[in-house]
C-alpha cells in the first residue's frame, strides 16, 4: 500500500520476542525455617517477606496455589508445570506440596502497586493487589504499532518517540488530514495491507489505522481513530472520515478508542469508516485496476461543536 501526499508506507516483517527464560536460576528461594518464621510474624519487614513472595523462575509474585519441593523451595503454579515437576534450585522432584504458610503470610500483607513508580499511590491487600495492576491507570500501554507485534511498553511520550524513531511512523501536527492511499493491485487484499499515522492535536496523540482485510468472504478497506490514553480522556473527543468520489461519499463519525484497546480488537468491532472493495474501486475511478482512495477528516473536542474555538477545526475536504 503506498500513500501519497502526507504518508509513506513502511512494510515491516513481524517481530516475535519470547520473554520467557527460565535455563539459569541464580536466586535461591526460602527453606521451611523462613516460612515459619515469617508465618510467625518473626521477619522484621514486609520487603523481606515480599522477597520470599517473590517466584524464582518468572520472579512474579506468588498466589495460591503456592508449590514447594521437599527441600523448602517455592515457586508459583505457572511456572511448576514450565520445569515439568523439577525444582529448579535444588532439581528434586516437586510433587504436589502447597506451602500453606508462605500463603497464610501472604494473607496479612499490605503493598503499594507495582505501578508506583509511575504515579499510582493505592496500597492493597495482597491478594487485590494483582487485580488491581492489571487495571491500573498507571499502568504501561503497549505499543500501537499495528504492523507487528511489537512487545515495547511505557507511558505515551515514550511510545510517541518509539513509533518515530524505531518504527518509522510518520508524524503530524493538526486536527485535520487528507491522506490519498494507492494500491496498484487491489485484488491482493491480505491482513497486513495496513497504515499508521500520528497525529499531535489538542496536546493529545492519535493513531489514524488504515488497512484491507477480509470481512467475511469480502474483501474491505477500514479507517478507524485511536486516542493514545484512556477510555474515559478518549472520550473528551469525537473524530469523522470521509471518503468519496463521483458525487458520491461515506461518512463516519465516532469516539476515538483508547490504545488500551489493541489494533485488533477495535479493528474486529468494526469500530470505523468501513469501505467495500467494489466501492472503493469506483471512488478511485479509471478502469478500476488500481486503488486511488482519499480520506479526510478532523478530530474535535465535543464541547467545540458549540462554537467555542471549533475555528481551528475545519476539515480539508479539498
Amino acid at each position: 500500500m503506498d500513500c501519497t501526499s502526507t504518508v509513506d508506507v513502511t512494510d515491516d516483517e513481524e517481530i516475535h520476542q519470547d520473554r520467557h527464560s527460565y535455563a539459569s536460576v541464580s536466586k535461591h528461594h526460602t527453606n521451611h525455617t523462613n516460612l515459619n518464621a515469617a508465618a510467625s510474624g518473626l521477619l522484621p519487614t514486609t520487603t523481606s517477606v515480599h522477597e520470599l513472595l517473590e517466584c524464582p523462575v518468572c520472579t512474579n509474585s506468588m498466589y495460591p496455589p503456592i508449590h514447594q519441593c521437599h527441600n523448602g523451595h517455592t515457586l508459583c503454579s505457572t511456572c511448576k508445570n514450565r520445569v515439568h515437576n523439577r525444582c529448579p534450585t535444588c532439581r528434586q522432584e516437586l510433587g504436589d506440596i502447597r506451602c500453606l504458610a508462605l500463603e497464610k503470610v501472604a494473607e496479612s500483607l499490605e503493598l503499594p502497586c507495582k505501578h508506583m513508580s509511575l504515579g499510582c499511590p493505592e496500597i492493597f491487600p495482597y491478594y487485590s493487589k494483582l487485580k488491581h495492576e492489571t487495571v491500573c491507570n498507571f499502568r504501561p500501554y503497549n505499543c500501537p504499532y499495528a504492523g507487528s507485534e511489537c512487545s515495547v511498553t511505557g507511558d505515551i511520550p515514550f511510545l510517541v518517540a518509539h513509533l518515530r524513531d524505531d518504527h518509522k511512523v510518520d508524524m503530524h501536527s493538526g486536527c485535520t488530514f487528507n491522506h490519498r492511499y494507492v494500491k496498484s493491485n487491489p485484488r491482493e487484499v491480505e491482513n497486513a495491507t495496513w497504515m499508521l499515522t500520528v497525529f499531535h492535536c489538542f496536546g493529545q496523540y492519535f493513531c489514524l489505522h488504515f488497512e484491507a482485510f477480509q470481512l467475511g468472504m469480502a474483501p474491505v478497506y477500514m479507517a478507524f481513530l485511536r486516542f493514545m490514553g484512556d477510555e474515559t480522556e478518549a472520550r473528551n473527543y469525537n473524530y469523522s472520515l470521509e471518503v468519496g468520489g463521483y458525487g458520491r461519499k461515506l461518512i463516519w463519525e465516532g469516539t476515538p478508542r483508547s490504545v488500551r484497546d489493541s489494533h485488533r480488537k477495535v479493528r474486529d468491532s468494526h469500530d470505523g469508516l468501513i469501505i467495500q472493495r467494489n466501492m472503493a474501486l469506483f471512488f478511485s475511478g479509471g478502469d478500476r485496476k488500481e486503488l486511488k482512495l482519499r480520506v479526510t477528516g478532523r478530530i474535535w473536542k465535543e464541547q467545540q461543536q458549540s462554537g467555542e474555538g471549533g475555528g481551528a477545526c475545519i476539515p480539508n475536504l479539498s
